[in-house]
């Protein structure tokens, strides 16, 4: 069993900041991709960030410049600085990590219950 638990979400005002955590615990052999979704009401799920064990990030073009991802696969945790936040980052955020288990070949996806960030006057 793998699992995945988001924290640090919750309510901020336009301009403000907020950082995100994920820790990966369970059965894990190796994580590969950790990174970060988000689904606003009535639109699908998308990518924000993820940066993989090798240190390469991707960023959403619409989060360039105020969100920062890091990671610290040693202890399985991955962060999301969000800086300059707008009405529109509102959403459930959800953390998701490639990862092989313990026993396994494969390797697989895995997501957190997500969080909340809402971004509001």
């Amino acid at each position: 069993q793998v699992h995945l638990v988001e924290s640090g979400g919750g309510l901020v005002q336009p301009g403000g900041s907020l950082r995100l955590s994920c820790a990966a615990s369970g059965s894990i052999f190796s994580i590969h991709i950790m990174g970060w979704y988000r689904q606003a009401p009535g639109k699908q799920r998308e990518l924000v960030a993820d940066i993989s064990s090798g240190g390469t990030i991707e960023y959403a073009d619409i989060v360039k410049g105020r969100f920062t991802i890091s990671g610290d696969f040693d202890k399985k945790m991955v962060y999301l600085q969000m800086n300059n936040l707008k009405p529109e980052d509102t959403a459930v955020y959800y953390c998701n990590a490639a990862i092989r288990g313990s026993g396994k070949v494969a390797i697989s996806s895995y997501w957190g219950q997500g969080t909340q960030v809402t971004v509001s006057s």
